[in-house]
């Protein structure tokens, strides 16, 4: 499987890091102990015996999974993976996928959604994007965020999928980031919600913001994709996926940009930031 592709890198750099080359023999019994504590303690990736993680990361992770279980966060009901025609071809699916995704781009997911509503109704497909005029376009959008200039990315976008890619996306991050108005997080949400393939951390605000909250990152980060570099280099890659997902919604509902809800939140006894905020 792919998650087991994923890990069985790390694994084995780990076993073959336990024992550092021309090291004197040690007991049977004192290596595996040492290899366990490798195995569990120093992280995943290059087998490094001091890789930083956050202290406590787990007991925080695994609070914002209860406390997301009910899943009624916007991100869970108006989401880009609930924008897309489930029942269209998949190269219209993963169209639709990306176009989503840069319409939501400082745009709540209420007003993402509805604004790919009206575009369904049209028939979304890379054809019709094309045929369709600036003005259209710009009609049937508003009111996401920057329209005007998201009117431009999507035409100019599209134009280059027609006649580059046969009207499907690209499936990797570095072609899709050289879409006009597609960026980092958009292009590894793509990968995840319509290839089925997770190359990164997606990280939106809401990430970055709890991510320098909780201190999951080894120094404050100032960007996006600062923060998606620094989770990177310690957070397990099986938990890349769900990361966004699950940031996204407790940021939307309880982690808040301004005035968070700390007295709601069950981190709030282990959170570095909650005292202060």
């Amino acid at each position: 499987s792919a998650k087991a592709a994923f890990l069985k890198p790390g694994i084995s750099a780990v076993r073959a890091g336990s024992q550092p080359q021309g090291a004197p023999a040690v007991p049977r019994q004192s290596r595996r102990r040492k290899s366990v504590a490798i195995a569990y303690e120093a992280g995943q990736g290059d087998g490094a015996e001091a890789r930083w993680e956050p202290p406590r990361w787990r007991e925080q992770l695994q609070r914002i999974r209860q406390m997301r279980s009910s899943r009624d966060a916007p991100v869970d009901e108006m989401g880009v993976h609930r924008c897309y025609d489930t029942g269209a071809p998949p190269e219209v699916m993963r169209y639709q996928v990306l176009l989503a995704l840069m319409l939501s781009s400082q745009t709540k997911d209420q007003v993402t959604s509805a604004a790919m509503l009206r575009l369904r109704r049209r028939g979304l497909t890379v054809d019709s994007v094309l045929q369709m005029d600036e003005e259209s376009l710009g009609q049937t959008i508003y009111p996401v965020g920057f329209w005007r200039n998201k009117v431009k990315y999507i035409k100019q976008t599209t134009a280059i999928l027609k006649q580059k890619y046969g009207g499907d996306i690209p499936s990797t991050v570095e072609e899709l980031v050289q879409l006009p108005g597609v960026g980092p997080k958009m292009a590894h949400l793509a990968m995840h919600i319509a290839w089925d393939s997770v190359a990164g951390i997606a990280v939106d605000t809401h990430v970055h913001r709890i991510s320098n909250r909780l201190q999951w990152v080894q120094k404050e980060t100032k960007s996006p994709e600062q923060t998606r570099v620094a989770l990177e280099e310690w957070l397990p890659r099986d938990l890349w996926k769900e990361i966004n997902w699950l940031l996204v919604g407790f940021g939307q509902q309880t982690c808040l940009p301004v005035n968070p809800r700390c007295s709601q939140c069950l981190n709030q006894d282990i959170c570095p930031a909650a005292k202060r905020l």
